[in-house]
């Protein structure tokens, strides 16, 4: 069965692109068993409980990524580097993470036959 990777990368709200990994991974949960989750750089802010996005007009999705585990994507991850450069490892997170190193994502990562980035 293929493994598809999702990365978030990139800080919420500022574009479109964690909605659309977040619609993306919902999607593919329906069809694919075998999904892993990564959270990485400024990625990590996707997880910042207490967002307030209709301050800058924009959609509230992040509440969404707590739907994860009930569609049976557990394989969550977040990386530690990136929380600790940027102040996050003791903060609260919408969703239950597994932080790693870089080298445990780089390895995680190369198990995946796919690799969809956000």
């Amino acid at each position: 069965m293929m493994k598809i990777g999702f990365v978030f990368s990139s800080a919420p709200h500022g574009s479109a692109s964690g909605r659309e990994g977040l619609d993306a991974l919902l999607a593919a949960s329906a069809f694919c068993d075998n999904l892993v989750v990564f959270f990485i750089g400024d990625g990590v802010f996707q997880l910042l409980e207490g967002q307030q996005p209709s301050q800058i007009l924009s959609r509230d999705y992040i509440a969404s990524f707590k739907m994860l585990p009930l569609c049976d994507v557990e394989a969550i991850y977040a990386c530690q580097a990136s929380l600790t450069a940027r102040g996050l490892e003791q903060t609260s997170t919408v969703l239950s993470t597994q932080a790693l190193s870089v080298e445990q994502i780089k390895t995680q990562l190369s198990g995946c036959d796919r690799i969809l980035h956000f």
